[in-house]
This record gives C-alpha cells, sequence and structure tokens, in this order.
C-alpha cells in the first residue's frame, strides 16, 4: 500500500460539499485550492473536509467502476450469481481461479483505504481548528470515526487483519504491515464509541450520522466479532443490546411497499441514508441501485429502454431466491415484479401499450396455456435457459426503482436521484434475533422474527422451535435483499460454501469454492508496493 501527501487538498475528490439545512440533500460547492491550513482558520470551511468523508463514502458504495457495481457485496452468494447461460467460469462468482492479480479486489481495497485517509484528515486536524469547543471538535471527529470504522469494517472481512492507518499521511509511505484481525476489530469498535458519544442523537441535516446511526453499526460488528475466536457472549449481548434500541427509535413503517416507495423515502424506520437528489452536480455518479437485478429487458415485443423499469447491470438473483417468498408476503410484490407491462405496440399489433408484455408465473405453466397467450410467459425452470430472446430472464427487481432516471450505458453516471437506505430499523430486528439465537436465547428471537414477518403479512407467529440461523439468512434475504453484503452475512455464519453451492447454479457448476474463499486475496499491488512488508493471505501465497 502506498499513502501519499494528504495535507494539500486541492479539490476536496469531486469538491467539496456542505450540508444546506435539515431535510436538504447535499449541495455542491468548489473549494479548489482549499488547504489544510485555510481550513483551520475557521469551522465552516474545516467542514468541507467533514463533507467530503461522507462524500468520498457516498461515491465508493454506488460507483466503483462500470463492470464493479456491488461485486463484492452480493455475487457469488447464495442469492446472486451472475447474469449469463450457466457455462464458463468467473473469479468472483464461481470462485474459480481467484487471486491476488483479480483486478476487483485492488478496486475495493484503494477504495476503502480512500475513505480511511479523508476521515484521517479531519481526525487528525479537528483539535487544532480556531473556534471549535471541546464537544464541537468531538462531534466532527465522531463523524469521520464511523465512516473508518465501517470501511475497517469492510477491509477486516474481506481481507482479514489489514493496515492499520489512525493519522493523516503527510509523506508519501509504503512499510505498512497487517494488524491482526482482533486488534483491527479492536479498533472498530474503539472508533465507534467514540463517535457514539460524539455525535448528535437527532441532527438537524437528514442524512448526517446520528446516535442510531452507530448503534446500528456498532450492533453489525460486535454480532460478527462474536462469532470469532476472539469474541466472547458479551458481544452478542452487546449486539443486541444496540439493536434494541435502534428498534425503539426507528419502529417500523406500516407496510413494505410503504417502505419501499419512493415517495416515502424518508420514514420513521430510516437510520442512515446517503444522499443524492435532482441537482446534478451535488449527485455525483448517481444511486446505482436501480439498476440491480434486471436483464435485457428491452429486446421483447412492445418493450423500449425507455421504459420506467430502466437497464441492469449483469448480476441476476439466483432462482432460488424467489422460491423464498410465501403466498402471502406481501414483500414479494413490493420486491420485484412477475408482470412487464408494454410501453410501445408491438409490430404485429399483438400487444398494445398497457397490455401485458412479459409474464412469469410462480409455479410453472403448461405449454398449451402458454401458446395460447400473446405476451411472453418464462417459466421458473427456465429463467437461466436462452430462449431465442435473451440468454436470461427472469421477474424484474423493482425495490429500488427510480421512475424518470433516464437510460444511461455501464460507464456512464447512472444519474439516480433517490436516497439509499443503508441502514434501516427493519435489520435491526434481524441482527437482535440472530444476536439472542447465539445466547441461546430463541424465544426472544422468534418474537422479534414475528413482528417484523408480520409487517409483511404473515399473520402465523414464528415459534422458538422453528429459528435456527438458516431461517434467519432466509428472513435476511426476504427483507434485505440488495441493502446490506449478503457475503458478509454468510461468511459471519460460516454458511457460504453450505449455500452458495446449493443455491447458485453457476458456483454449483464448477464446484470451486473451498474454505479458503472465506477471505479474499490481499491485492499483489500493494504486497508489491509495500515490498513485501505487507504478507499475502496464507491460502494465496
Amino acid at each position: 500500500m502506498k499513502l501519499f501527501n494528504h495535507k494539500k487538498i486541492a479539490i476536496l475528490t469531486l469538491a467539496a460539499m456542505t450540508f444546506a439545512g435539515c431535510g436538504d440533500f447535499l449541495d455542491e460547492e468548489n473549494r479548489s485550492g482549499v488547504s489544510i491550513e485555510t481550513a483551520l482558520a475557521d469551522a465552516e470551511t474545516f467542514d468541507q473536509l467533514v463533507a467530503n468523508v461522507y462524500e468520498v463514502s457516498r461515491e465508493y458504495t454506488t460507483h466503483y467502476t462500470a463492470d464493479m457495481y456491488y461485486t463484492l457485496e452480493d455475487l457469488g452468494t447464495d442469492l446472486v450469481t451472475r447474469g449469463t447461460s450457466v457455462s464458463g467460469t468467473d473469479e468472483i462468482n464461481d470462485y474459480v481461479n481467484v487471486n491476488s492479480a483479480n483486478w476487483v479486489y485492488s478496486v475495493y481495497w484503494s477504495d476503502q483505504y480512500d475513505i480511511v485517509a479523508a476521515a484521517n484528515v479531519v481526525i487528525s486536524n479537528a483539535s487544532s481548528v480556531n473556534g471549535l469547543s471541546d464537544s464541537d471538535v468531538a462531534l466532527r471527529v465522531g463523524q469521520a470515526k464511523f465512516f473508518r470504522a465501517w470501511s475497517y469494517f469492510n477491509l477486516v472481512e474481506n481481507f482479514g487483519g489489514v493496515p492499520l492507518v489512525l493519522e493523516q499521511v503527510t509523506t508519501a509511505q509504503s512499510n505498512f504491515t497487517r494488524a491482526s484481525e482482533q486488534d483491527v476489530y479492536a479498533q472498530i469498535v474503539s472508533d465507534l464509541e467514540d463517535a457514539l458519544d460524539g455525535v448528535e442523537a437527532s441532527p438537524a441535516d437528514f442524512g448526517r450520522v446520528s446516535k442510531d446511526a452507530v448503534r446500528h453499526l456498532l450492533s453489525r460488528v460486535l454480532l460478527t466479532r462474536g462469532y470469532k475466536s476472539f469474541g466472547t457472549s458479551a458481544d452478542f449481548t452487546k449486539a443486541a443490546s444496540y439493536a434494541e434500541t435502534v428498534i425503539v427509535n426507528n419502529p417500523l413503517v406500516g407496510s413494505f411497499e410503504d417502505l419501499v416507495s419512493i415517495d416515502n423515502q424518508r420514514n420513521s424506520e430510516v437510520v442512515f441514508s446517503y444522499l443524492f437528489g435532482s441537482n446534478s452536480a451535488s449527485r455525483g455518479w448517481g444511486n446505482s441501485r436501480h439498476m440491480m437485478y434486471k436483464f435485457r429487458y428491452f429486446d421483447y415485443p412492445a418493450l423500449s429502454r425507455g421504459n420506467l423499469y430502466q437497464k441492469g447491470l449483469g448480476p441476476a438473483p439466483t432462482p432460488f431466491f424467489y422460491t423464498l417468498f410465501s403466498d402471502e408476503d406481501e414483500r414479494a410484490a413490493a420486491s420485484f415484479r412477475r408482470v412487464i407491462y408494454a410501453d410501445e405496440n408491438s409490430e404485429d399489433g399483438s400487444i398494445v401499450v398497457g397490455d401485458t408484455a412479459i409474464y412469469f408465473p410462480k409455479t410453472a405453466w403448461p405449454q398449451s396455456v402458454i401458446d395460447s397467450k400473446p405476451y411472453t410467459v418464462i417459466n421458473p425452470d427456465t429463467y437461466f435457459t436462452n430462449n431465442g430472446v435473451t440468454v436470461v430472464h427472469y421477474p424484474m427487481f423493482k425495490k429500488f426503482d427510480d421512475p424518470g432516471v433516464p437510460f444511461t450505458q455501464p460507464d456512464q453516471s447512472s444519474q439516480g436521484e433517490r436516497d439509499m437506505v443503508m441502514m434501516r430499523g427493519g435489520e435491526a430486528y434481524l441482527i437482535a434475533a440472530e444476536a439472542y439465537l447465539q445466547l441461546n436465547n430463541a424465544a426472544d428471537a422468534a418474537d422479534l422474527l414475528t413482528t417484523l414477518r408480520s409487517r409483511a403479512g404473515i399473520a402465523t407467529a414464528v415459534s422458538a422451535a422453528e429459528v435456527d440461523i438458516d431461517f434467519i439468512l432466509d428472513e435476511r434475504a426476504r427483507e434485505l435483499m440488495g441493502e446490506v453484503s449478503r457475503w458478509m452475512d454468510l461468511k459471519r455464519t460460516g454458511k457460504l460454501l453450505e449455500r452458495t453451492l446449493a443455491h447458485n447454479p453457476h458456483a454449483a457448476l464448477n464446484n470451486a469454492l473451498a474454505e479458503k474463499h472465506y477471505l479474499r486475496p490481499i491485492p499483489q499491488t500493494e504486497v508489491d508496493n509495500s515490498q513485501g512488508t505487507i504478507e499475502q493471505n496464507a491460502a494465496y501465497k
């Protein structure tokens, strides 16, 4: 790893942004030529460095590169596979030829350390800003430490022990060494405890880090640490406690449909979101989630690229994902479409605007019924069978739809405007339930799951006897698909191999997934740049 001098902030990444008032999106303010010395002169200028931490973290969450959206979060799991025929090989999804030269690991590593570097600029200089009280300093440092902890959580779970860089780097350096996984976790928890003391309970500006956002991240981190050899039952106890507080302060929206509605983005359940909005200057790359889990629907009759479904990015839900929903579970209809409607007339006139263009029955239709329909019918067992129009085709994801956003190519700004919800009360129920299960308290876990499922229209209560880790992982899939890292869920619970090989058709075909893949390889460029002081994970040497 090679870190460079961050003393001069020539243009704060994509130009620093400042929060413009309660409920407003971020407004852009060009601060070209701002140096640390200038920023220390007054709080208003220094706050541009704080805003820069948010902006860098937001951009690297939604935009890695054209072919790397969410690759390390969902791909290669039981829920998400590659959007191609079930043939060939792939490093990330199929775990074939995973090695330290795989480009996506290098991008992910660099992105997380860019966030760390931006946070360290704030942390190292906040106490020197003119006119800031101790509480003002703690507020700014708390926000930066929240993002630093989040990045180190991503790094340690993907790569194991990593270099801990905790101060602003003012000279070029390369002789970094890896801290132990246990020490990285200790630093993450320390940062988050500091953040919890420093940030506000209810910030005036929507999108600011709040105490509940810190509690939510702490509950994720402690839940994960509890499974480690150096974890203890106290981690599960604390994870449940933090999550329960988030639940109380962020009550569930009445229905899942209302929760994911674009007209109800800032609701009681939201704990933390990245903001985008209609201002192209402050929007950056844009929220890309509206493009997730969609195929080339516009190749079918009576459908065009200009309709509200927008483009897809490649990865596809596994057929298994669609089997998880009971008939009464309202999350299915709120998450994906079994009907795609025509937005133009077909050439032969058999389908007109507003008619059904493609239909995905939940259970297979006989061929005689399919032949009687003017529209395309795609049965569940043919989602990855080439039908002469597209190689793959499946019920289209709608949970993150952003109507009106134009169709763009993968290497262009996605231009998504809706908020990207990163933490919400619904996940807190699942974190607490999992923590209680690990504490052998299945009864409390069942109660939490019953409440969450009742919001989805499921009337039958969950019994304590039903609750095991697979039950919770299935529930996380139904509730959180596309919102949190499924790969980290499966790693945490020790289910990566079992569930991926059982339910990911491409990974099962190649059967290459092994125990060593619970860690990614350290990017070879980082090993080389450090002249070997950063050691490679043993399985990839």
